[in-house]
């Protein structure tokens, strides 16, 4: 396949041609980085110039991958059609992989100054809705629209009235978008209604949605999280996973039992550098009343996140805590 034709090819982007652009996008040849670049370009419709400043890099290096991408196809000779059989499955996941990456990045933006970039998330989400009509048979797709629809529910509880993060526990539940949840619960039924082996992003849906679910926090069923995230990492093993479990054990067991699990990982190489790990720790610390610890680890986690709001809330616990030591001792 010569470059000229993925260009013609954006031009009739309709239908099966749309299903087709959306698999040479996210080609095995290609580098994460240029299916996630090829993908926004030519499916989310977005600008170079709008690509480079989602993801905080410069506008030559988005042109670049581009470029790169387009010419590896073209050498690689490969094939403008839909994959068949066992190498759709294989591909498809890189797909889904794709939009997942696109909608995180716009969620909990990893760096800059922004807590999230919702221009993002309506791609991917626009994007997995596409995908969700033109493969109406893969339960994952369904997977992947209902954990994004739930989350993107969540948008406007995310931030406070000055752009600050507000967590999960924390959120005014009444700011979640109820019409989102519906049809996140309704995508996932589609999911599972499919039958087979729950896929990640299946289970992950159904996390979220025992989250959105509950009226209050206080009704949430952390055991039933804990048995889902346990199925996920028996199905794609990772630390991060891991530590989300721990989180759910803490919840639903008692800090205690989840800071066992979050000890076994601070040896993970994976996490080194994983500002969310020491986070977690300083607050299952916090609960056990061990506040020294649980200050360091939070000004560590701060130390680690290239976020800036992040920073802030991190920074902000840290002195929390700080305080609550101070406390403690005075009446102890």
């Amino acid at each position: 396949m010569a470059a000229p034709d993925l260009d013609a090819a954006i031009d009739d982007n309709i239908g099966d041609d749309l299903l087709r652009l959306v698999f040479i996008a996210c080609h095995p040849v290609l580098s994460t980085e240029a299916r996630v670049a090829l993908t926004l370009r030519l499916l989310g419709g977005l600008t170079t110039e709008e690509i480079a400043r989602a993801f905080l890099v410069p506008e030559p290096t988005v042109a670049q991958r581009i470029v790169r991408a387009k010419r590896t196809l073209a050498e690689k000779r490969a094939p403008f059609e839909v994959p068949r059989g066992a190498e759709l499955a294989a591909r498809l996941s890189s797909v889904l992989e794709v939009v997942y990456l696109v909608f995180n990045e716009g969620y909990s933006a990893t760096a800059g100054d922004d807590w999230m970039r919702p221009a993002l998330c309506e791609d991917a989400l626009r994007l997995g809705r596409i995908l969700a009509e033109l493969v109406p048979k893969e339960p994952e797709v369904h997977g992947l629209v209902a954990l994004m629809e739930i989350q993107a529910s969540r948008s406007r509880a995310r931030t406070g009235p000055s752009g600050e993060p507000v967590l999960l526990l924390d959120q005014d539940r009444a700011r979640w978008d109820h019409v989102l949840v519906r049809r996140g619960l309704v995508a996932l039924e589609r999911a599972e209604a499919l039958g087979g082996v729950r896929g990640p992003y299946a289970l992950q849906a159904a996390i979220a949605a025992c989250h959105a679910r509950a009226r209050t926090p206080a009704e949430t069923d952390w055991t039933r999280i804990a048995e889902l995230y346990e199925a996920l990492a028996r199905l794609t093993p990772s630390p991060v996973v891991e530590l989300n479990r721990a989180v759910a054990v803490a919840m639903a067991f008692g800090p205690a039992a989840g800071l066992e699990l979050v000890d076994a990982l601070t040896s993970e190489p994976a996490l080194r550098s994983y500002h969310l790990l020491p986070s977690v720790r300083g607050d299952l610390l916090a609960k056990l009343g061990r506040f020294d610890e649980a200050r360091a680890e939070c000004e560590r986690a701060a130390s680690l996140t290239r976020n800036a709001r992040e920073r802030e809330l991190l920074l902000e616990r840290a002195a929390a805590y700080a305080r609550g030591s101070a406390h403690h001792s005075t009446t102890s």
